[in-house]
């Protein structure tokens, strides 16, 4: 992988911060839904950005 210039590694910590915002505020909305559907609903879009958020950050490991 080539170097990362600083903007786009700025840039990727935004996209790394954002998705784990996401990813908190999907869990909170998960906790408090009654209905099943949309707390699965929920949980399968936190899990999706702690995906991406996990694959983002293998970028800085490299």
């Amino acid at each position: 992988m080539p170097n990362l210039n600083q903007a786009e590694l700025q840039h990727l910590r935004h996209l790394i911060g954002s998705q784990d915002t996401s990813y908190q505020k999907l869990q909170n909305y998960a906790e408090y839904a009654v209905d099943p559907q949309i707390k699965q609903v929920f949980n399968k879009a936190a899990q999706d950005c702690l995906n991406t958020k996990q694959k983002l950050m293998s970028f800085l490991e490299n």
